[in-house]
């Protein structure tokens, strides 16, 4: 059966194997479906290269599908990257390459995303722009060139932690015929050179792929996400080509600190370009402002843009007497039976997702602005200001309770007072500084080193966000020359101490405070403890979910074990299945707050503790 409009192959079975489930997007080069692999039992995405001129020259014809099949096996080789959707296979169907890819589940492209969203914030493009150069510096080492880097090839997809836009990755890799995303691309003499508005001058007037290319089209792709439009958008392709050989780009007006590097990035002159080496190092100093060199890693750099906050409700109460437990219809106090491990696809999230582990952080930095006009000379007793109201600088451990000035967290700057015993429900706790040469310093870059250094402990908290506490001019030198970083509790108190400022052995008041790979010795159904992971323990803790906003409290102590063995499943930490299952915390607190987060663990069937080794 030829190739035909998007939807006309549902059902169709390719290549024996891959059962077309839906079309996910068409561009110019042909379809990409949502495919059901029968052999292995999964989805994947299934890329269907399409000629439309039916009297297309047989030469070219070949030439087109021998560069599909050549240029997959290219992108084949950057398999397991974090920041690249892993090529499978490709293989042929009634004489037409077909690419099998991973299936990305609810992700957006970077177009997409700011075209609804708005534009991103410098910092949050910093991230982006980070993770992309690491997959493309992956394939320049590779002798592998992308050639296509553009907004709509860059997908922002959930992380483990949920997080909505937590995982970073490029897409159409290395392979010159495929779908796109339906802007118009360029060829000279049958090679691609890439999309109108986003291929670098030498590319567009004949010449050959480089690194150096690929950086200026990541430039383009960065000014496109800070500023909303790309820097060389104009009314018709054509002139954007022009623009591209003849034009400066149009002047940044939201960049702020990302502004010379994406001008150095967009250099005319390809020897003028930053390096990949260069761009690495001038990026991460947008993301960790401070001289300390940025070390590469294989993790996402999990950050969140100003618009992935939500309203949030009012902050709760107290727990509830029912306190943190597991679930009760999976684990009743005597044992009981263990719910199987369901294969079902991944459920869709709730709405409240964006606010489960906002790795972004907070967007306000907490500097006195009624007092002294944001940055004026203040009053050394009052370091960070009237409106937040301390006498004395924040020190390290502190626990906070933050009053808003509105209805909404995280709008505004808060009051702050003091719970100096960190007691049952403290909304947030000082876990870092940023030091700063200068009051005015430390606001314009206080926000930013507060959400990097806060970083690693947000990514173990289910639902936290970060705050720079900042001082005022008049309150520097009495603040320590620092801001204070807060973890506060994203919807509402945080119930505790968090990271290691807890102590071994004491009892959790709401699953708020419970950590990724924390170890737990379980009294009862409502009493858990936190314990040493070297010793013997009875669970660990392996991440978290969501429930949908319609489920109750009491359903979710019932559904919630199995909710974990679909979306935490054990085996993928490296339990076996055969002797390790999935169990369950569940807390007031959330539901109350309409966070509904559940607390995912792995124990032994037979109920038996485990021992430091098996983590």
């Amino acid at each position: 059966m030829p190739s035909g409009s998007p939807t006309s192959g549902v059902g169709r079975l390719i290549a024996g194997r891959y059962l077309l489930l839906h079309p996910l997007g068409s561009g110019g080069m042909g379809h990409v479906w949502l495919a059901h692999d029968q052999r292995l039992v999964c989805e994947v995405a299934l890329k269907e290269i399409v000629f439309r001129d039916p009297v297309e020259a047989g030469h070219e014809r070949e030439a087109r599908v021998a560069r599909a099949r050549a240029e997959a096996r290219h992108a084949a080789g950057l398999r397991g990257h974090p920041h690249v959707v892993t090529v499978h296979d490709v293989l042929e169907h009634e004489g037409l390459p077909w690419i099998v890819m991973e299936y990305v589940a609810d992700a957006v492209d970077l177009r997409d995303l700011v075209d609804s969203r708005g534009p991103l914030a410098p910092a949050e493009c910093a991230r982006v722009g980070l993770a992309v150069l690491d997959a493309l510096t992956a394939g320049h080492q590779r002798g592998v060139m992308h050639r296509d880097v553009k907004p709509a090839n860059i997908l922002l997809a959930p992380d483990r932690a949920g997080s909505p836009y937590g995982r970073v990755l490029l897409t159409d890799y290395g392979i010159s015929v495929q779908p796109d995303a339906g802007e118009t691309r360029y060829t000279l003499a049958s090679v691609l050179v890439g999309t109108a508005g986003y291929l670098a001058p030498e590319r567009a007037t004949g010449g050959t792929p480089t690194p150096a290319a690929d950086l200026f089209s990541l430039g383009c792709t960065l000014y496109h996400a800070v500023e909303g439009v790309g820097p060389f958008e104009r009314e018709s392709h054509l002139a954007e080509v022009t623009a591209v050989v003849m034009e400066e780009p149009r002047p940044a007006v939201r960049a702020g600190a990302l502004g010379p590097v994406l001008r150095a990035l967009l250099a005319k002159d390809p020897g003028q370009r930053l390096s990949a080496a260069q761009a690495e190092a001038a990026l991460s100093r947008i993301v960790t402002p401070q001289a300390e060199p940025y070390v590469r890693t294989q993790t996402d750099l999990g950050s969140q843009p100003p618009w992935a906050a939500v309203q949030a409700p009012p902050p709760p109460g107290p727990p509830s007497p029912e306190g943190h437990r597991p679930s009760a219809g999976a684990l009743p106090p005597q044992g009981g039976h263990r719910r199987e491990r369901s294969h079902a696809l991944r459920a869709v999230l709730a709405c409240g997702l964006g606010l489960l582990l906002a790795l972004g952080g907070v967007w306000y930095a907490m500097a006195d602005r009624s007092s002294d006009g944001g940055g004026g000379h203040g009053d050394a007793r009052q370091p960070y200001g009237e409106t937040v109201g301390l006498t004395r600088p924040l020190r390290d451990g502190d626990c906070v309770i933050a009053d808003w000035p509105g209805s909404e967290r995280f709008r505004g700057t808060p009051r702050l007072r003091l719970d100096r015993a960190c007691g049952t429900a403290p909304d947030g706790q000082v876990t870092a500084f940023a030091a700063a040469a200068s009051a005015a310093e430390a606001r314009r870059t206080g926000a930013a080193e507060c959400e990097e250094r806060t970083r690693e402990l947000r990514g173990r908290l289910a639902d936290v966000r970060s705050q720079a506490v900042v001082p005022t001019d008049g309150g520097f030198e009495a603040a320590g020359r620092r801001s204070a970083c807060l973890v506060l509790g994203g919807n509402g108190p945080l119930y505790g101490p968090i990271g290691g400022r807890r102590r071994t052995g004491s009892g959790f008041a709401d699953t708020a405070t419970m950590q990724r790979r924390d170890c737990l010795d379980v009294r009862t159904n409502r009493d858990a403890r936190l314990v040493s992971c070297a010793g013997s323990y009875d669970e660990q803790v392996l991440g978290f979910t969501r429930m949908a906003p319609d489920v109750t409290l009491s359903e979710a102590r019932t559904e919630s074990d199995t909710a974990c063995a679909r979306d935490v499943p054990p085996g993928d930490y490296g339990f076996d299945p055969s002797v390790y299952t999935a169990g369950s915390w569940t807390s007031a607190g959330p539901w109350k707050n309409g966070t509904h987060f559940v607390v995912c663990t792995v124990r032994r069937q037979n109920g038996g503790t485990m021992e430091g080794d098996e983590s």
